[in-house]
């Protein structure tokens, strides 16, 4: 049994080969309980590490451990204590959604009776109505995600292994999800580790960032530590002044050359947003005086944060690098 100070995923010197190429290379990793994302390009090894962490492909080298299990010994209570959402569909012709539930609920223990309470109770969860009468293969992508997270909460796991779970859900389905999962996880001690390509579902959702490249870890930290700028600063949006006779481009232009006068030092984000280094929020009369000036109005002003994106692209980059 997990303690809440145990990592409910270990991994130590994990090695696994298809044939001769490499899918996991060395890779050791410890992840805390909350909410983590696994973060990687396609063809990384994020879905043969969860796969191997399942039981349900060997590695050649290594040890691992989840929620206190050793594998590949304790490959059934690892099962019994996790619920899996796969990247692909999995599911039984003929069967109804409800069915395919419950027998989700049986295949994990759960006594008829109780199994059906708790096939309703989790795809009531997961926004599932009356579509649970109907055959699977009848129900679109969006309605398929959502009966594979019915079925990997249906027994009550402790660890959550999601796999691209937002997939197909229009943009209302996914931030729906998303609450969903948070809610598990903050009032109901449920752990989840999240493997996506969408970056912004991770900064939604996430404490901690696990990012893979090539079959390698490499990094691991909480989201907050990430999102913090290496330098102090803020971040600023800017859109014209309806009063000003002037183009946007001129405008700020001169904001431009207004912040070089100042000494401030700055980077053009994009078209209409800069990063202005080592300056606090309440420090910054001589950004509001510029912008005056120039003819535009700041739309927006907060404090600098670090792109998940550009870090996801900075730790991609370096083992493409590497391998160069």
């Amino acid at each position: 049994m997990n303690t809440l100070d145990e990592p409910v995923l270990h991994l130590e010197n994990v090695t696994k080969f298809y044939g001769k190429r490499l899918a996991l290379d060395d890779v050791t990793l410890q992840v805390s309980p909350g909410v983590t994302g696994l973060l990687g390009p396609n063809g990384c090894g994020k879905s043969t590490m969860i796969k191997c962490l399942l039981g349900l492909l060997k590695f050649q080298q290594g040890r691992a451990r989840v929620m206190g299990h050793e594998l590949p010994q304790g490959v059934r209570s690892i099962r019994d204590a996790v619920g899996y959402v796969p990247e692909d569909d999995c599911f039984l012709a003929g069967l109804s959604g409800i069915e395919s539930t419950c027998f989700m609920a049986r295949l994990s223990g759960l006594p008829a009776i109780e199994g059906l309470r708790r096939a309703h109770e989790s795809m009531d969860y997961a926004d599932i109505g009356q579509e649970r009468y109907r055959n699977v293969e009848t129900y679109s992508t969006g309605m398929r995600q959502k009966l594979k997270f019915a079925q990997a909460i249906v027994h009550d796991p402790a660890l959550l292994i999601l796999d691209e779970p937002t997939s197909g859900l229009d943009p209302a389905q996914r931030v729906s999800l998303l609450k969903k999962i948070k809610t598990l996880a903050t009032h109901h001690n449920k752990s989840v580790l999240i493997c996506t390509h969408i970056l912004h579902d991770v900064s939604q959702i996430c404490d901690n960032v696990v990012i893979m490249a090539a079959g390698r870890i490499k990094l691991v930290d909480s989201l907050e530590n990430l999102s913090r700028p290496s330098r102090s600063g803020v971040q600023v949006r800017l859109e014209q002044n309806t009063a000003s006779a002037d183009s946007l481009d001129s405008c700020l232009q001169t904001f431009m050359a207004a912040m070089t006068r100042a000494g401030h030092e700055f980077d053009r984000q994009s078209h209409d947003a800069f990063l202005i280094h080592n300056v606090q929020p309440h420090q910054a009369d001589s950004i509001w005086r510029a912008a005056a000036d120039a003819g535009v109005t700041i739309f927006q002003l907060k404090p600098a944060k670090n792109s998940l994106e550009e870090v996801f692209l900075s730790a991609v980059r370096e083992t493409e690098h590497a391998v160069a």
